[in-house]
């Protein structure tokens, strides 16, 4: 079974536990600026959207990687970064439509989430919920049809 993260920025409250939990499983220490999730504010909404790689299925930052450093993890899923082939060239960080492989100047080398090897640290951290880690087939029918249920005129 496939598994993706799934966000629901209606239940963020903007506490960076994600993103801290992140950094420390990427770089070993509590730094947001470091982390592969980052949590969006919308201030004068009052309100947090966490966002980080979709994983795409059609990943433009693997297919824009001149030296193959961003390679399919089939296990979990994950396009993830082979730190010994990346040169630090960020092509990858400018195909990416989404901003969510950044550079790491300490190391030289970019980063992007992995999903922590199937076994991401950002929805184990999470108090509230909002990042999951669920079946990626899941498409939210049941979810779908108890709207339109409610949405419905009594008969």
């Amino acid at each position: 079974m496939q598994m993706s993260l799934v966000i629901d920025a209606n239940k963020c409250t903007g506490c960076l536990q994600c993103e801290m939990a992140c950094s420390y499983e990427g770089e070993g220490v509590f730094n947001p600026a470091k982390s592969r999730i980052k949590i969006f504010p919308f201030h004068e909404e009052g309100i947090f959207v966490p966002y980080t790689c979709t994983q795409c299925d059609e990943a433009w930052c693997m297919h824009a990687c001149p030296v193959e450093a961003i390679q399919l993890n089939k296990e979990t899923g994950a396009k993830e970064i082979v730190n010994d082939l990346c040169v630090g060239c960020k092509v990858c960080t400018i195909a990416c439509p989404f901003g969510t492989v950044n550079y790491n100047a300490d190391s030289g080398k970019v980063i992007k989430c992995d999903l922590c090897g199937g076994d991401p640290e950002c929805a184990k951290a999470c108090p509230t919920d909002a990042i999951t880690y669920q079946d990626a087939n899941w498409t939210g029918y049941d979810k779908m049809k108890g709207y339109a249920a409610k949405a419905m005129p009594a008969k």
